[in-house]
């Protein structure tokens, strides 16, 4: 099924049940930052790296921070994520920006800033391949990245007791097809979506961001509580797997 064609409601194009995401894979230590993660889910593949940076930004200098970290991110589609090729950009374009900033806020909301002390972690996710899905998969790829990166450098952390992460941190599409909740849109099923959402959550069940809006139509109380269980389902076996990923650099205790 091409990009052009429209899903007609009689099956997903994988065999996947309304329930399941696509198939995910997380390959660590794929390139030499102290955190990197090819991740994939079905055919939407995901370079996501974090490297850390022994100096903080000059606008925290300037209003005197000293003791705090940062983090911060970045998202590109590089030119052959799509068949139509994208223009290499240097600067992001406004939905670049978006996802960067979407991408920045999920992970600091579970982020020590002073544990990490005066250092900033950038955090690059660049799209190798898009297939739906982009913004998810890449928050769900940075956390195991900055996992990695943070122990990296733990031994020279303020307090090497005290971790920079208070939990785990993944996010997953919700959506509503041909009057149909589905998880995990691929790029077809997103397209012929009525309602499109994307929902970023902890390990521990918690919401920390919901992005959700009606495709030229309106959704009610029982489909958005429906989006959001099928949600919480699918970023429950992704942290399993982030989990899994990580073994024994796992940072939290069971």
């Amino acid at each position: 099924m091409g990009e052009n064609e429209i899903w007609d409601g009689t099956f997903r194009q994988d065999g996947r049940t309304c329930d399941q995401t696509r198939a995910i894979k997380i390959q660590r230590g794929f390139t030499n930052a102290a955190g990197s993660v090819l991740i994939s889910s079905g055919n939407t593949v995901a370079l996501c790296t974090a490297s850390v940076v022994e100096e903080t930004p000059s606008w925290m200098k300037r209003e005197g921070e000293t003791v705090r970290g940062w983090l911060t991110a970045e998202y590109r589609m590089l030119p052959g994520s799509t068949k139509i090729r994208k223009p290499r950009q240097d600067r992001p374009d406004g939905r670049a920006t978006e996802i960067q900033r979407l991408v920045g806020r999920s992970l600091r909301a579970v982020f020590d800033a002073e544990a990490l002390g005066p250092r900033t972690v950038y955090l690059d996710c660049d799209v190798l391949q898009a297939d739906g899905g982009t913004r998810t998969l890449c928050i769900s790829g940075a956390f195991v990245a900055l996992v990695d990166a943070i122990n990296s450098i733990r031994a020279s952390l303020p307090d090497p007791a005290r971790y920079p992460l208070r939990d785990s941190v993944s996010a997953v599409s919700v959506g509503i097809v041909q009057g149909t909740t589905m998880l995990d849109l691929c790029y077809v099923e997103d397209f012929a979506a009525e309602v499109d959402m994307n929902v970023v959550m902890t390990g521990s069940g918690r919401f920390v961001e919901i992005q959700g809006t009606g495709e030229e139509s309106t959704f009610d109380e029982e489909q958005l509580g429906s989006l959001l269980a099928l949600a919480k389902r699918g970023n429950a076996h992704i942290a399993k797997l982030q989990r899994e990923a990580l073994g024994g650099a796992w940072p939290f205790a069971e």
